[in-house]
């Protein structure tokens, strides 16, 4: 394991090397490793020339990084994510305030599996303090207070400099502040994720203005109008593809319409392939004995784990429909597979069929949804990675050819077509409106009732394919 600690500086001369010293000695858990990476923000002292001096003495774990115009502490981080290349990653300021020595409670409910996030807290009970000014107090308290009720967290401290938080997982996340209103940005894009966040409380050197603080009135202001924009605009994915999950996430009734859809062919023991972050498996997984929630991206899984952590029968597992070994363990066991929009963006979708009819008993059914019919295709299609869509007659070749006797084949949500047309042929739209999605949801009823008598196409073909004895 290798822990990437960022250090933004800038004009931080008198206490650079000594904080670069305490980092490198820094108590860490067994087998992990550090790396530093310093970036210097256009600093006009000799700052960035004495953590040049130290990156000497220490090749192997400092790398310092510059940038050309001062442009802040966010921007600062930006830089150090982009060269880390540890599994988590610890802010650290370039000043004596915050200790090297509280790393490992910062860093054992990561490793111990039990947080995505870990805020280092200066208000939480344990820990010591240097007591200083009451205002500054207050605003933190305000702030803190603020970015909790838009956030809907329960934090102590949003504005503590001490973030240890999985390096993929922050580099997911588009981050635009440049000044510390990274610090309230971080934690609601983080809230957003619906991620685990942790506290733990640490010990806090707080300096004067004499001996160089730097945040101040404008920053509190800043912080504020940064908590506003991000608390009303959802901007948590820099991946249009997971963006459009998280919009559709957010369409309840069209969810349980599908579950609705392919539940009756489902049987005790499952898997989802392509499971994302879990609007399907939160409804197909109650009452099964064994429920198999599958992904191969690593933030769709972290999030599978931690939003269905409380389903005894549910069990989480990075599963690759071309790679028949990630299939093996699964072999003969189970009644059947769902795999909802999924094969279509697979490059050899003829293997993944056989791969899933690999994991089924005789009988066990297999219960996959396509987009359907190349026509519509448009740049929707291409955001979300899709290598094709299906007519009838390719899916129920494909299928026939895996091994499977297709028992049906169902035509799912006539209603959306026109709109997917419009959106990716026409306008070319390149990603969902939440607005379109939250209108087309509340009409979920309707739709539910009318789409069979609608006469056009669907925008999906559900097949299901049943493994002979």
């Amino acid at each position: 394991m290798l822990l990437s600690v960022l250090v933004p500086l800038y004009n931080e001369e008198e206490w650079i090397s000594e904080i670069l010293s305490r980092v490198l000695r820094a108590p860490l858990p067994p087998g992990m490793g550090l790396e530093i990476v310093v970036v210097d923000d256009a600093s006009t002292d000799a700052s960035a020339e004495r953590a040049a001096a130290l990156q000497a003495l220490h090749p192997d774990q400092i790398r310092l990084v510059r940038h050309e115009k001062n442009r802040g502490k966010g921007a600062a981080i930006r830089t150090a994510l982009e060269h880390a290349r540890g599994e988590f990653c610890l802010i650290q300021d370039a000043d004596l305030e915050y200790s090297p020595t509280d790393y490992p409670q910062l860093l054992r409910p990561l490793l111990d599996g039990e947080a995505d996030a870990v805020f280092g807290s200066r208000f939480m009970a344990a820990g010591s303090r240097r007591v200083l000014y009451f205002w500054h107090s207050v605003a933190n308290k305000f702030l803190t207070l603020l970015c909790n009720m838009i956030s809907g967290l329960n934090l102590t401290d949003i504005e503590t400099c001490y973030k240890a938080i999985r390096t993929s997982l922050l580099r997911s996340i588009p981050l635009r502040a440049d000044r510390f209103g990274i610090e309230p940005e971080i934690t609601i894009k983080l809230a957003q994720r619906q991620v685990r966040i942790f506290e733990t409380p640490i010990t806090y050197r707080g300096r004067t203005y004499e001996e160089g603080k730097k945040i101040g009135f404008r920053d509190a202001i800043e912080a504020v109008l940064v908590m506003l924009r991000f608390g009303f605009v959802r901007d948590i994915y820099r991946d249009k593809g997971p963006e459009i999950l998280d919009v559709l996430a957010n369409a309840p009734r069209f969810n349980r319409w599908m579950a609705d859809t392919i539940r009756p062919y489902l049987g005790a023991r499952v898997i989802e392939l392509g499971a994302g972050i879990g609007n399907l498996s939160v409804l197909l997984s109650r009452g099964r004995s064994r429920y198999i929630a599958s992904d191969i991206d690593e933030e769709h899984l972290a999030r599978l784990s931690n939003r269905l952590q409380y389903r005894q029968s549910l069990e989480v597992h990075r599963c690759d429909l071309e790679s028949p070994s990630d299939f093996a363990p699964f072999a003969n066991s189970l009644d059947a597979a769902v795999c909802l929009n999924v094969i279509e963006h697979v490059a050899d979708d003829r293997l993944a069929l056989s791969n899933i009819h690999s994991v089924l008993v005789p009988g066990g059914r297999a219960v996959i949804l396509v987009p359907e019919g190349m026509p519509v295709y448009g740049t929707l299609d291409e955001v979300l990675g899709h290598h094709r869509r299906y007519s009838e007659a390719e899916l129920r070749a494909k299928m026939t050819e895996a091994g499977f006797r297709v028992e049906r084949i169902l035509r799912f949500n006539r209603a959306t077509r026109p709109a997917w047309f419009v959106n990716g042929r026409i306008f070319r739209k390149r990603t969902f409106s939440r607005f379109q999605i939250a209108v087309f949801d509340s009409l979920v009823w309707l739709w539910r009732r009318v789409d069979r008598f609608l006469p056009w196409g669907p925008t999906s073909l559900i097949a299901v394919g049943v493994r002979e004895p």
